[in-house]
């Protein structure tokens, strides 16, 4: 956009700016929660950590690490970063630890899960 141009808005109609605002202020946990899940869920690999752990309920790093191929300390520092994230959630069984995602974040991740599965369905009907 040019410097130069600015806003050509006559009258600017000050209660829908009011209630946009205040629908902003309503939600700012909600718009926190959101795109603090969205950051984590940027990175390819900590969504398909997240796809799979809604998948499959539960896995333990060497699982992840098995399935996608990485080291078992590369997948556990995704971990680290989703259970600061207070995405995850962890049970220890002996010495395996499994980790979940957290009911409230799949509530949230559930519709872009759907779109991945809907699209490889799609593409083995063409």
């Amino acid at each position: 956009m040019d410097e130069n141009q600015t806003c050509i808005r006559i009258l600017a109609d000050k209660n829908q700016i009011n209630a946009c605002k205040q629908k902003i202020n309503n939600n700012a946990n909600s718009f926190e929660q959101l795109s603090g899940l969205l950051a984590l869920a940027g990175n390819e690999v900590r969504l398909k950590i997240m796809f799979l752990l809604e998948e499959e309920n539960e896995l333990c790093p060497c699982d992840l690490a098995d399935i996608l191929g990485m080291s078992i300390p590369a997948v556990s520092q995704h971990l680290r970063k989703m259970k600061d994230g207070n995405m995850i959630e962890a049970r220890r069984s002996g010495q395996t630890i499994f980790y979940s995602l957290k009911p409230e974040q799949l509530q949230l991740l559930q519709p872009f899960f759907k779109y991945i599965i809907n699209q490889n369905s799609n593409l083995e009907l063409a």
